[in-house]
């Protein structure tokens, strides 16, 4: 246990969390940047005494119950997490559930990518980032509820055939196979994590299919290469479709360009300029 890194990590971490950020307010007389030690403490379930003993350098070696504590108190990232838990002497296990922190250098990638529509997926199959492009050809994701995000949950559970897929971007037996695959490895590298426990669940006793996918124990990875996104002003769009594996996070980046030349590639351009406006619906 490195007690005086510790101690300055948790002063750096608590001193960059605005009051506003964890549901507290910031009062007139306050004269710390960030949080205060008590408030710190009182969000992760600790005395005050003891974080603030930690931050002193002269606490004892902290539990990984205080470790997690201390990590939801401090917003920390998966990389913080685990910087944590090294300086504390205890390093860490594989994370409880499927990261949902983007890098930021992929979300800079993003925004980089004018000509190509890009959604970052989790290992449940939840967009957490997309770029202009992606949201005037698949969704504006921005609009929808983050349970309504996930792509396995919209595919097997919708209630209407139309909204199955995102205008249809994938072929829908081969998205299902896909999909029902890739959940199955997700659910035995978290089998602690409720959220993929409760999604699994959904889908096991709200579609027959899954359950029928799901009760043949294939892990094999199916990808299509080609995909035609039937878009309800530009028609259908024949797409490349390439994943790119964010190993670390557990994450995948899906890339949707065309061929140069292509009608799919004068077709892009005209979604960047539409955006997300629907000039099929009478204003």
């Amino acid at each position: 246990m490195d007690r005086r890194e510790l101690a300055g990590f948790l002063r750096g971490r608590r001193e960059r969390i605005t009051p506003a950020a964890v549901g507290l307010p910031a009062g007139p007389r306050r004269r710390t940047p960030g949080l205060r030690r008590e408030e710190v403490a009182h969000l992760a379930f600790i005395s005050t005494e003891y974080y603030t003993r930690l931050e002193q350098a002269r606490g004892p070696r902290p539990s990984r119950e205080v470790l997690a504590g201390l990590t939801r108190a401090l917003r920390l990232s998966d990389a913080e997490r685990d910087h944590l838990h090294h300086l504390a002497g205890a390093p860490p296990g594989p994370p409880a559930g499927p990261s949902r922190d983007v890098p930021q250098s992929i979300l800079d990638l993003l925004r980089r990518l004018p000509h190509t529509a890009a959604v970052v997926l989790s290992a449940t199959y939840e967009v957490l980032a997309w770029n202009d492009l992606a949201a005037a050809l698949l969704e504006d994701f921005s609009a929808v509820p983050r349970r309504e995000r996930n792509l396995v949950r919209r595919a097997y559970l919708a209630p209407r055939p139309r909204e199955r897929l995102l205008y249809d971007p994938f072929d829908a037996e081969a998205f299902a196979r896909a999909a029902a695959r890739r959940l199955r490895a997700t659910a035995a590298r978290y089998p602690e994590d409720p959220e993929v426990a409760r999604l699994v669940g959904e889908l096991l006793s709200g579609s027959a299919e899954f359950a029928r996918l799901w009760g043949a124990h294939d892990v094999r990875p199916e990808s299509s290469l080609r995909k035609t996104v039937n878009h309800p002003l530009i028609g259908p769009i024949a797409l490349n479709c390439d994943l790119l594996d964010i190993s670390d996070q557990d994450q995948q980046l899906v890339l949707y360009t065309v061929e140069p030349g292509s009608p799919a590639e004068e077709a892009l351009r005209l979604l960047s300029v539409i955006g997300t406006q629907r000039m099929d619906v009478p204003g």
